[in-house]
Formats: C-alpha cells, sequence, structure tokens
C-alpha cells in the first residue's frame, strides 16, 4: 500500500472507487504532512482558541496555552468557534472533462477532483465539529443539504457527492446569489468550478455573498490539459455544454491558449482580492494539500 502522503496525489486516489475511502486517505495524508510544517497543531490545539484582544476579560485567558506559545489565547465560546461551512458544486458537463494522464490513460475528471476535495474538506469540518452542508448547482440550486456537525453528516454528504452527475449548462452566477438568498448567518462559503462562462455575473454574485458577510474561498478547478494545451496537429476541439465544435491548428494556436488561460486566472486573482475572496487556482495534477491549506489559512484568518 502506498504511503499516507501519495494519497494526497489525483492519480492515486482515482484508483480508490470508494468515496469515503478516498476522503479518509486524503486527510490522513494532509494531517501527517502538517506535522512537518507552520500548521502543526494549529487544527486541533487552538481550532477552539482566539488571540486575547483589548477588552476580553483576563479572567478567560487560557494560562495553559501561553505556557506553551508565550502568547495570550482565550478559550472561544461555542457559538465563536463553529464555522458554518457550504460546498458548493458546479454541475456543468465540462466539469466531466478528462484530458490524456501520463500513462495514456484518462486523468481524474475536474468533477472528480471536486468531490475528493469536497469530501476530504467535510471530513476536516465535522472533525472540528464545524457544521457544513452542500449545495449542488446547474442553471439553479438543483441538491442541497443543510449544514450539520454530527459524525452522521459526513456519510449523509458524501452519499450525496458520490450520486452527483455533471451535466450540461450551468449558470454560476445565478446559482451563487439563489445560496446568498438562503444564507440566514455569517458562513464560509467554498466554490468547486471551472468557471467557464462569463466572469462578469460570477464576479458579482462573489461580491454579494461578501457584501452579505459571508467568507468565501473559490476552488477554481481546470484540467491539466486546459492549462498546458498539449495538443498538436490539427485538432477539432469540442465545447461539452454546447456541444460546439472548432477545428484550429493546435501548434500555431498554444502561445495564444496559454496567453489566454493566464489572462482568465488573473482576473479572478485580481477580482477576488479587491472582494476579499480567497481565490485557489488548481488543476487536476495537483496533490489535494494546496487546497485544504488554503482552509486552514482561511479558518486562522477567522481564529
Amino acid at each position: 500500500m502506498p504511503a499516507a502522503e501519495s494519497y494526497l496525489k489525483p492519480d492515486v486516489i482515482r484508483q480508490i472507487a470508494r468515496l469515503d475511502l478516498r476522503a479518509e486517505f486524503i486527510v490522513k495524508g494532509f494531517l501527517q504532512g502538517l506535522h512537518a510544517s507552520p500548521f502543526h497543531g494549529f487544527s486541533v490545539e487552538f481550532s477552539e482558541h482566539r488571540k486575547y484582544t483589548q477588552g476580553d476579560d483576563p479572567k478567560d485567558i487560557d494560562w495553559l496555552a501561553y505556557a506553551k506559545t508565550d502568547r495570550y489565547y482565550v478559550k472561544k465560546f461555542e457559538a465563536e468557534t463553529n464555522i458554518t461551512g457550504y460546498l458548493a458544486m458546479d454541475l456543468s458537463g465540462s466539469m466531466a472533462y478528462a484530458g490524456e494522464g501520463a500513462s495514456g490513460s484518462d486523468s481524474i475528471t475536474k468533477f472528480d477532483y471536486a468531490i475528493c476535495l469536497a469530501a476530504a474538506l467535510a471530513y476536516l469540518m465535522v472533525h472540528q465539529q464545524d457544521p457544513v452542508g452542500l449545495v449542488a448547482f446547474g442553471q439553479k440550486i438543483e441538491q442541497s443539504l443543510p449544514p450539520k456537525s454530527r459524525r452522521s453528516q459526513v456519510g449523509t454528504l458524501l452519499s450525496l457527492l458520490a450520486g452527483l452527475k455533471p451535466q450540461g449548462e450551468t449558470d454560476v452566477a445565478a446559482s451563487l446569489t439563489q445560496l446568498a438568498a438562503m444564507l440566514r448567518h455569517a458562513s464560509l462559503v467554498m466554490v468547486f468550478s471551472d468557471l467557464l462562462t462569463d466572469e462578469e455575473p460570477v464576479l458579482r454574485s462573489l461580491q454579494r455573498l461578501r457584501h452579505g458577510g459571508h467568507d468565501v474561498i473559490l476552488f477554481h478547478l481546470l484540467d491539466k490539459a486546459e492549462v498546458e494545451f498539449p495538443f498538436h496537429g490539427l485538432v477539432e476541439l469540442e465545447e461539452p455544454e454546447t456541444g460546439q465544435r472548432v477545428e484550429l491548428d493546435a501548434d500555431g494556436y498554444r502561445a495564444d491558449y496559454h496567453e489566454a488561460v493566464a489572462a482568465f486566472r488573473e482576473r479572478y486573482r485580481e477580482e477576488c482580492f479587491k472582494s476579499g475572496v480567497d481565490y485557489v487556482p488548481l488543476d487536476t495534477s495537483m496533490p489535494f494539500d494546496r487546497a485544504l491549506t488554503e482552509y486552514l489559512l482561511q479558518r486562522r484568518r477567522r481564529a
């Protein structure tokens, strides 16, 4: 059996059929990696603490934490501690795309990558007793699961994730606006999408979530082939949601394509930074720990 950290690699995860095992192995490898990182101990030891600030009652200082860290922390009340999280999954047909892997076989699809990452985040959140729920959207929100923190929520959520199928067109902006209207309390919204749609409406919907007091992590997921464009000669490309086809000279088009993808990602990076949205560009060849670390960074900022 491979070492635990190898389960952070998408090509290894692809060989595991059950989503619950995929999620467990990803989290196991991630937590083992934390032991050698600056995050060691943070997610467990200080998930129920925050830094002492002026105005806090000194009687609430945790002196054991001070002895370990030489810093003042106060114990959080439960209402302060819990982050309510929502996993927002894009069901567009384009998420089913998988380019050719290194061995010549298809790599993990963008959607499979997204649900593995979402499943691992659900494990982490429930481990920290944070309520987590799910929305899955195409043209609108098609399925939803209210957030809960009990351990049984993981099984329910994974079962729903495993049954989702990406197909047809999507309206990311309308779905996120619908989600914003559903949320009654400040939440952490984790969006998983390739964002292959008009940018302006999506950016406005992300701003609307932020203006509603919600924290947002945008996991922008592309296939490795969509980033690198490893094609040669005359190729026919098909738009998966509309079926529209175009024939082009891949070698002559490559430089323009790379420039367009870089500009696409840079636009989201800049606009998300302005809005206070955490933008995480990923491709299907990247180990899962990069995305999971972004979750811990978000949690640290909230603490």
